[in-house]
């Protein structure tokens, strides 16, 4: 077990050092992480409500701070360019959230054409049913990308690193509200970067 969570804070470490130098950044991340422990609440109440908060509230927060505040020139403090961050990124770089964020902005306009999915699913009735069923499409893409990205990991890596990414975003909300927290104080104070030395990186590595 020890070694497993090793491996999950390597990869929460990578992610901070990498991808969260920008305070606005931090900060969004520490709106979507609340939104996403809401959401995990509603998971046992209305499983679409869940959804429809944790990607219209929790992923539009979170991938704004990445696409429109994180720098992505050359990497001072970790001293790598930003292509070479991308390709040894474990979870979803760029490339692969775009994947993901044009089949998520493709699903409302499906089932507006095809209520039923092409006859996969029995469609709802009326605004609410077809903002249920967006809800329901919505946590089954998150589910599916979660475990297509971990079974993925199996083979690229090990199980345990599958695993062990697996948890980390499952857990990510609780531990960005715990390190995140301070951002906007930080942020208000007129700190746009955090900052980060390349001693104190190593350090906690």
């Amino acid at each position: 077990m020890g070694e497993f969570m090793n491996k999950v804070e390597v990869l929460r470490h990578d992610d901070h050092r990498y991808y969260h130098q920008c305070r606005i950044n931090q900060t969004l991340h520490l709106v979507s992480a609340i939104s996403f422990v809401v959401a995990y609440g509603l998971l046992f109440v209305d499983p679409a409500a869940a959804a429809i908060v944790g990607w219209l509230v929790g992923m539009v927060t979170r991938q704004s701070g990445h696409i429109f505040f994180e720098p992505r020139g050359y990497d001072r403090i970790n001293q790598a360019t930003d292509s070479h961050k991308e390709a040894i990124k474990v979870g979803f770089n760029m490339q692969r959230k775009s994947v993901l964020i044009g089949i998520w902005l493709m699903l409302p306009l499906l089932l507006g054409l095809s209520p039923s999915l092409f006859g996969l699913i029995q469609p709802e009735d009326g605004l609410q049913g077809y903002v249920h069923d967006v809800g329901l499409g919505w946590l089954a893409l998150g589910a599916g990308g979660l475990l297509f990205r971990t079974v993925h990991l199996f083979f690229l890596r090990s199980p345990a690193w599958g695993l062990a990414w697996a948890t980390k975003i499952i857990t990510d909300p609780f531990h960005n509200i715990a390190i995140y927290w301070k951002s906007p104080l930080a942020l208000l104070s007129g700190q746009r970067y955090d900052p980060m030395q390349a001693e104190e990186i190593e350090a906690r590595a």
